[in-house]
């Protein structure tokens, strides 16, 4: 006879054999993969003829980190999460705190109306910021024309275009962050708002001292999220600069898309994907390891 506990092992295992099947099949094996490719040479030849793939070893990690365009693109990629990602977290954080606020009214439909352009197109988001970063008829440049500010070529100057990218990603995402900020909201209980408000305390000193530290694991749970996210900025530069002007928008993962798929240097393309891995992952444990000393009071 089984025991309760191994049938019940059993039973979890069966039910989770097919979900684990998929995930090795179309994650860890294209990954395995990826990471075996990024040491050799494989390209279009290769993809022809396979007796033209050959072992390199960490040539392509060298040729890498050599390259003065991978290292354009990785600062790019840092620049836009250094200034997109905090960015993105505070202002979803602000949306949250207002459509949670107990004075919004209808606040259903600013969830809705702020969600939206998560899931709208990226391709129809982009046609309608270029419109709206247009040099002559856009209306940034109409608004900048009312303070006195000559129009900038937001897409097209090279010390514009990455901040214009920025705020039009910060714009078609926070809604997502926001989501996830009102529900952790929603879990601080409210008697002890209550309480601070019977001690004398401001609205300023209930969220520093109620609202922050209770939302704690939602705030790392977010920064992880977004800093990945960011990481992986892709659709933004290739719809709206394709990488231009002057290779000031071009990102890693763009780079990775350019060397793989226009120019079929896969090997190399892998390489640098596992480069951006490396990174991702040492930013998250650093993250990680930050908040629990935070959490010890260290």
């Amino acid at each position: 006879m089984i025991s309760a506990e191994r049938h019940a092992a059993l039973s979890a295992w069966v039910f989770l054999s097919p979900a684990l099947l998929l995930i090795a099949v179309f994650f860890f094996l294209p990954v395995l993969a990826a990471l075996l490719l990024s040491f050799t040479d494989f390209d279009i030849y290769a993809l022809g003829d396979l007796n033209r793939l050959r072992f390199v070893g960490l040539a392509n990690y060298g040729q890498l980190l050599q390259s003065p365009l991978f290292w354009t693109a990785l600062g790019n990629t840092l620049y836009f999460v250094v200034v997109g990602g905090p960015l993105s977290v505070a202002v979803s954080l602000g949306a949250a705190l207002l459509v949670n606020s107990h004075l919004t009214r209808f606040p259903g439909l600013f969830r809705t109306a702020f969600f939206l352009p998560v899931v709208t197109t990226l391709v129809a988001v982009a046609m309608v910021w270029r419109y709206l970063y247009h040099p002559r008829y856009g209306l940034m440049n109409y608004g900048l024309s009312w303070l006195g500010i000559e129009p900038i070529d937001w897409l097209g100057d090279p010390v514009w275009a990455m901040p214009a990218i920025i705020l039009m990603a910060v714009w078609k995402n926070f809604g997502f962050n926001m989501i996830i900020f009102i529900a952790g909201l929603q879990n601080i209980p409210p008697q002890l708002y209550e309480a601070a408000r019977i001690d004398g305390a401001s609205a300023w000193r209930q969220f520093r001292y109620i609202t922050l530290p209770l939302l704690g694991p939602t705030f790392l749970f977010v920064a992880l999220m977004t800093m990945i996210g960011y990481f992986q900025v892709f659709a933004e530069p290739y719809v709206m600069t394709q990488g231009g002007p002057a290779n000031r928008t071009v990102s890693v993962v763009l780079l990775m898309y350019e060397e793989g798929f226009r120019w079929w240097n896969i090997g190399y393309a892998s390489a640098a994907a596992f480069v951006l891995f490396a990174l991702i992952l040492a930013v998250t444990v650093l993250q990680l390891k930050w908040r629990r000393r935070s959490a010890m009071g260290l």
